[in-house]
């Protein structure tokens, strides 16, 4: 009898990878709106510092930032020892470990699409939505953010993607537990290590898939004028 495609492990890694993507992307998406905002409108000397300090997953080796998120994270770092105080317990080699290290891999991803957006605004349209009275909070929900969606859409779309492929800073973090932390890239490792090329082949091709479809609509979102 031939064996399937893809076995029960590759299935339950592929579905831990779509969960910790989508999760991942909703908080980034959360978090890093009002960061682009302030990056985008502060004439703040920290603009410079803290921008660079969002790029810095950029350059850095993943493997760099997984290894201090586990020394932060573990019991003798801050994060660590404030969670094991509120009796939170230990995140690294924990799937919410997991998530923060792919919310600081992928942030650059999520805030300087975002940061465009408002920037290429400018602040026409909330002055002329300030004259007619309205607000600061009713002028970012019904002015800047409708008028961002397309930066939405390309940090959504890259932060997902970035967080599906993201490998060194999974394993550094969460290790290879199965069902827990252990996603399609370290999948992929695994059945490189046991000499299993079938299996790591139709992952890897689903990989490739996957990543020309994401590049594919990125291009197709942009505007005509832009490709």
């Amino acid at each position: 009898m031939t064996p399937p495609l893809l076995s029960p492990e590759d299935w339950a890694a592929i579905t831990l990878t779509l969960e910790l993507a989508g999760i991942t992307t909703v908080l980034l998406l959360a978090l890093c709106t009002p960061l682009a905002w302030w990056l985008a409108h502060t004439r703040s000397r920290w603009r410079g510092p803290v921008g660079a300090v969002v790029a810095l997953p950029l350059v850095l080796p993943p493997t760099v930032i997984g290894f201090y998120l586990l020394v932060t994270m573990g019991p003798h770092g801050p994060i660590g020892q404030l969670t094991e105080a509120l009796g939170l317990g230990r995140l690294p080699f924990t799937f919410p470990g997991l998530v923060i290290g792919s919310i600081v891999y992928s942030l650059p991803f999520a805030v300087q699409p975002l940061q465009r957006a408002f920037e290429a605004q400018g602040r026409r349209p909330l002055e002329v939505a300030a004259t007619l009275g309205a607000g600061p909070l009713d002028r970012f929900f019904t002015v800047a953010l409708p008028l961002a969606r397309p930066g939405f859409v390309t940090a959504a779309i890259l932060s997902f993607a970035h967080t599906v492929g993201e490998f060194g800073v999974v394993l550094m973090l969460g290790g290879n537990i199965p069902g827990v932390t252990r996603v399609v890239s370290v999948q992929i490792y695994d059945h490189v290590e046991a000499m299993e090329y079938a299996q790591a082949h139709w992952l890897a091709g689903g990989m490739v898939v996957f990543a020309f479809i994401i590049l594919m609509l990125l291009h197709w979102l942009q505007p005509k004028g832009a490709r």
